[in-house]
C-alpha cells in the first residue's frame, strides 16, 4: 500500500460534486479538493477509471505518490504503518 495525495480542480459544478464523491470514498484525510489516500495498485486503477469517466479536458486531477521521506513543515508529522504506508498529519 502506498500513500497518495489527490488534488483536483473541476470546472463544472455538477462534475465537481461527482468527482468529489468518488475521491472522498477513497480518502483517509484531507481538505476540500486535496485528499490523502492510502491505496493499493488495484484501488488506483479503479479510482483512475472512475475519475476518467467524469473528467473533461478543462478539468485537472493530480494523483501524487507521497514518498517514504516527505518534507514536513510546521505542525506536520508522519505516522508510518508496518506495511509501508505513511500518513501525513
Amino acid at each position: 500500500m502506498q500513500n497518495f495525495l489527490i488534488a483536483y480542480d473541476i470546472f463544472n459544478p455538477k462534475r465537481l460534486r461527482k468527482v468529489s464523491k468518488i475521491v472522498h470514498s477513497y480518502r483517509l484525510g484531507g481538505q476540500k479538493s486535496s485528499i490523502e489516500s492510502p491505496l493499493q495498485k488495484s484501488n488506483i486503477k479503479c479510482l483512475v477509471s472512475e475519475l476518467n469517466y467524469f473528467c473533461e479536458e478543462e478539468d485537472k486531477i493530480n494523483i501524487i505518490n507521497v514518498s517514504a521521506n516527505p518534507i514536513l513543515l510546521g505542525k506536520a508529522a508522519s505516522l508510518e504503518f508496518e506495511n509501508g504506508g505513511i500518513i501525513i498529519l
